[in-house]
C-alpha cells in the first residue's frame, strides 16, 4: 500500500510540475507576429503575413484552383 501511495504522490507531483512549465510557456512567449508587429514597419508586417488566402484583385476571396 506505501508502494502505491508514493508512486501516486510522485505521479501528482509530475504532472503538477508539468502544468506549471506548460503554463509559464504560454504566459511568456511572444508569437513572432507580435513581435514583429511591436517592432517592424508595416510594409515589412504587410510582407510577413501568410499570403495563400488574401484578397485579390478580382475580389473572390479564397479561390480553388481547377486541375
Amino acid at each position: 500500500m506505501k508502494f502505491e501511495a508514493l508512486m501516486l504522490r510522485g505521479l501528482f507531483v509530475a504532472c503538477l510540475a508539468m502544468c506549471g512549465l506548460i503554463l509559464g510557456a504560454m504566459v511568456t512567449a511572444k508569437p513572432e507576429a507580435v513581435r514583429l508587429a511591436a517592432t517592424a514597419a508595416a510594409g515589412q508586417v504587410v510582407m510577413s503575413a501568410h499570403s495563400d488566402c488574401m484578397l485579390p484583385p478580382d475580389g473572390i476571396v479564397c479561390p480553388r484552383i481547377s486541375s
